[in-house]
């Protein structure tokens, strides 16, 4: 079945922050991913590694200010992105899930591509930064995801000491959440996924 059609680019420029967003959803995992945030940069290599999303992001932010505007505008375009390239969503899976473990830390996340946007985070950190990354920042951006991407998010972080691994392993978690729910269902090609009849 034909699938090269699902892919957005997306760009925006304000006085804070200029992005450019390249996303195809039936990719293979190819990234090329530069925010001026290496920890930030890491972590959106694992959506697009492990969602087997080809991932394009060049950012450049006010980061002499702070890291804020740069996290935050980038989750926003990648939400928009991933809306963009679902398009009315037919034939998609739409709900998908995935627990997934790095070393001590295990992350659940939980996706519904409902069209309503929704987030709820439930995740702590020992430290103030993960390298250069605020660690505030990682509830922020994926509540810009959620609510950009018109998809509802339930992320948990069930166990972890360290700070890099819990992160990684919630950026894994949604990466294969993803995957599932934006998969196309042979059976209901062509049709939306709700009762509704539109998402």
């Amino acid at each position: 079945m034909e699938q090269s059609g699902r892919i957005a680019n997306i760009n925006r420029e304000t006085k804070e922050t200029k992005i450019t967003l390249e996303l195809n959803i039936d990719g293979t995992g190819v990234c090329d991913i530069r925010t001026g945030v290496g920890m930030f940069d890491h972590m959106l290599e694992q959506l697009g590694k492990h969602g087997r999303f080809d991932l394009k992001v060049q950012a450049q932010g006010d980061l002499h200010i702070d890291e804020h505007h740069t996290v935050e505008d980038v989750g926003m375009v990648l939400g928009q992105a991933f809306a963009e390239a679902l398009g009315e969503r037919k034939g998609i899976v739409r709900m998908g899930h995935a627990v997934v473990p790095m070393d001590e830390a295990l992350a659940m996340v939980a996706v519904d591509l409902s069209g309503r946007g929704y987030a709820k985070v439930e995740a702590s950190f020992d430290k103030e930064y993960i390298n250069e990354l605020p660690t505030d920042l990682i509830k922020h951006v994926f509540e810009s995801f959620a609510i950009e991407g018109r998809l509802n998010l339930h992320v948990r972080l069930l166990a972890g000491d360290n700070d890099h691994h819990k992160a990684e392993a919630l950026f894994k978690a949604l990466a294969r959440a993803l995957d599932d729910a934006t998969r196309i269902d042979e059976r209901i090609v062509g049709s939306i996924p709700s009762t509704k009849g539109v998402i």
